[in-house]
Order: structure tokens, then sequence, then C-alpha cells
């Protein structure tokens, strides 16, 4: 049992890290840089992986933590409502993962229930935080936001994240 634990601690810090490095890389490609989402995928991948704990937890500090470290992106109200969104991507994927049937359908079921639930939550956060502020969010801007900006990483994460956490499972890593 402790070993299992220190293993699902090691993947989140492995997570975490990616969160914080992933950006880099992406944002050298101008064009598609921050439309594939390189936040995203590793804390899906904690939730799948680690169970819903780890992957709100990793959900919520990553993008809190790069912006005060690297100043991207920005506290308010980006990195605030990512936040949140993550924590929904890791909360869901980990919860609705551990209830699911362990087939490749359910995998992809659970992935795009997570992917649309943390979109519906970071519209939310959004919603407040820019009411709190006295600006608007519209339903246009949650669209552009949501989907139509993000269509490179929603493609990436419906390619990788099955890739990834069938890969891990059958290597037994986890186990």
């Amino acid at each position: 049992m402790r070993k299992k634990s220190v293993v699902k601690l090691v993947v989140a810090a492995l997570c975490l890290a990616l969160c914080l490095i992933l950006p880099f890389i992406t944002g050298q490609i101008r064009e598609i840089g921050n439309m594939l989402c390189p936040m995203h995928l590793p804390v899906l991948l904690c939730g799948f992986l680690c169970g819903w704990p780890y992957g709100l937890a990793i959900g919520f500090i990553a993008p809190l933590l790069r912006s005060v470290l690297f100043g991207m992106p920005p506290l308010f109200p980006t990195a605030l409502a990512m936040a949140f969104e993550l924590a929904g991507y890791g909360f869901f994927s980990g919860f609705l993962f551990a209830r699911a049937k362990q087939g490749m359908v359910q995998l992809y079921a659970v992935l795009v229930v997570a992917m649309l639930a943390g979109r519906a939550v970071w519209g939310l956060a959004q919603l407040v935080l820019l009411g709190l502020s006295g600006s608007t969010f519209t339903l246009a801007m949650f669209v552009t936001g949501a989907f139509s900006s993000a269509v490179p990483g929603i493609l990436a994460q419906l390619v990788l994240v099955p890739l990834l956490v069938t890969a891990v499972r059958k290597a037994k890593v986890m186990a």
C-alpha cells in the first residue's frame, strides 16, 4: 500500500513538473502554442493515473505556481480561472475513471466528460472573476476560449491521453 502511494506521489510530481515545463516548449510554436493547452494534458493524466485527489490538487496548484514563478499566465483572472478549470479536469477524470469499467470506450467517455466539465468550470470561474472586476464574460467569449481557440489542444488530448493511460496501465507502472 505504501509503495502505491509513493508511486502516485512521484507521478503527480512529474505531472506538476510537466505543467511548468510544457508551456515553454509549445510556446515556441507561435501559431498554435497556446492553442495546444499544454497544462491540460498532464493534469488529465494525473487524474486518470493517480486518482481525483491528486488530479484536483495538481490541477489547482499548477497554473498558480506557474504564474508566481514565471509570470505566465497572468494571475488575475487567467491563472485563477485556469486553477479551477484544471482542478475540474483532474477531479472529473480521476473520479469518473475510478468508477468506470476499464475499457477503451469508457476511457474516451470519461475523457470527453472531464474535458467538457473542466471547460464549464472555467466558464463559471471567468464569469465570476470578470464580474468581480466589473467586466463581462459573454457566451461568445466562452465558446471562443473553451472550444474555438483550443481545437489543437482538444485533438491532442483526445489522442495522447488514451494512448498514455493505456501504455502506463499495460506496463503495470501504477499497479
